[in-house]
């Protein structure tokens, strides 16, 4: 038995029902190869470290669950080993219903939750309830700037873990989050109200980030675009809004598109460069592409960074698609890393136009370098899950592999790492070539 989870879990009875709902064979494969998810790893204890709650279920001598909610200042359960964690009792409400129980049967489930990034850690284990003769593995579960009273303690022999499923986990952020995603958005409108009020000046057109349009026209293709708008996404993340120069339609895109647009270069030399539409297919008053500005690139991005404004003119060929979606009815797995979520935008705006099965694992550096994340919370909820290295996320590749249907087609676009996870993943789990499909962005 690999899976330990899977092991404790998935009874006789339990199988038996997915065999029936036809889900058995997306699990069979955690039933091979060594033990693992029994003990934890750097991930795992990251996740739990950065957890200010959790839920926590015992059974009691007639059989109930009992089902309780834990909080405490972040990281009050603590990592003990890679088989351990443990946490401080504080004093409550004096039922001991979970100590009672504890004290027939030492069954324990645990449930830690990250509402904002809808991600969810379930944990079985085994637990001791530690009294006050104990004071040094006390000691290890205190948290000092925590004035609580702890009453005992509570060490947890971890049986098994596994990574939740994201589905219908509705987002919900604690007022500190909510407060760090608007500081840049109240220094912009601090700003706006000062040059309204006239209190500020406005920048120098010398100093703006664009200069102005010129009349030439760059490029020689058939189809003709003018920049009408220009958004900064992220730190180095813009997005260029292109329409018909006459307010005309443009021709349909379908997702996974992308454009060959000219760029001039500092030295005069026009080269092209190929960026996918982010933009939704739905739309065809507006092409959008999002381009991250590379210093230690070849130039070209920071070219569009720097000439392209509102009015810029382009010719250009006509959209060309080699990543195009599956047209049938087998849900969809789409995975991003960083400006490779342009394409896998608009293939979830795509499949959730035509009501497919479907869910967008996004990671990143951090949350706010990362473009159209907000979008795309505001606009596909409980079918996205964020993962944001600052905060300690991690994508599990091969358990988003694992999790998925057998006929599920798997889309990935993004650094050379993330692509190399994936592929080496699916080719590990068997997964048929065709149902892995890739853009690269170097």
């Amino acid at each position: 038995m690999a899976h330990k989870f899977a092991e404790i879990a998935f009874t006789p009875v339990v199988r038996a029902i997915q065999t029936q709902q036809g889900s058995r064979g997306g699990y069979a494969r955690m039933d091979g190869g060594d033990d693992y998810n029994h003990q934890l790893s750097g991930r795992e204890a990251m996740f739990i470290a950065a957890r200010d709650s959790f839920y926590m279920s015992s059974v009691s001598e007639s059989g109930w669950p009992y089902l309780q909610h834990r909080g405490g200042p972040a990281g009050f359960m603590k990592v003990l080993d890679e088989r351990t964690i443990g946490f401080a009792d504080f004093a409550g409400n004096r039922q001991y219903v979970s100590t009672g129980n504890f004290s027939t049967n030492n069954r324990v489930a645990l449930f830690f939750m990250d509402y904002p990034n809808r991600t969810r850690l379930k944990l079985l284990g085994r637990v001791r309830t530690i009294g006050l003769d104990e004071p040094e593995l006390l000691a290890r579960l205190e948290d000092a700037d925590y004035p609580a009273q702890i009453e005992r303690g509570f060490v947890i022999e971890v049986e098994a873990f596994d990574w939740n499923c994201p589905q219908h986990i509705t987002p919900r952020f604690t007022q500190a989050e909510v407060e760090h995603e608007l500081t840049e958005l109240r220094a912009e409108n601090q700003h706006l109200q000062d040059l309204l009020a006239g209190s500020v000046e406005r920048q120098p057109a010398a100093t703006q980030p664009n200069p102005p349009p010129t009349s030439e026209v760059l490029g020689e293709g058939p189809l003709e675009l003018i920049v009408s708008g220009v958004r900064q996404l992220a730190p180095k993340v813009r997005a260029f809004e292109l329409r018909d120069p006459k307010g005309g339609e443009l021709p349909p895109v379908e997702a996974g598109s992308h454009l060959r647009v000219p760029v001039r270069l500092p030295s005069g030399a026009v080269v092209d460069r190929h960026y996918s539409i982010a933009s939704n297919p739905q739309r065809t008053d507006i092409y959008e592409i999002a381009v991250l500005r590379e210093e230690a690139g070849s130039g070209g991005s920071a070219a569009v960074h720097d000439s392209y404004s509102i009015g810029t003119r382009l010719r250009v060929d006509l959209p060309a698609n080699h990543f195009g979606l599956h047209e049938d009815k087998r849900p969809a797995l789409l995975i991003a890393g960083g400006i490779g979520i342009t394409p896998i935008k608009a293939m979830a705006q795509a499949l959730a136009a035509r009501d497919s099965k479907f869910h967008l694992h996004y990671a990143g550096r951090s949350r706010l370098a990362m473009p159209f994340r907000d979008r795309l919370q505001r606009q596909l909820a409980d079918r996205l899950t964020v993962y944001s290295s600052d905060d300690g996320q991690r994508m599990d590749v091969a358990a988003l592999l694992v999790a998925a249907a057998d006929d599920t087609v798997i889309y990935v676009c993004g650094p050379h790492s993330l692509i190399s996870a994936v592929t080496a993943a699916a080719k590990a789990l068997g997964i048929a070539r065709e149902r892995v499909r890739l853009e690269l962005f170097a």
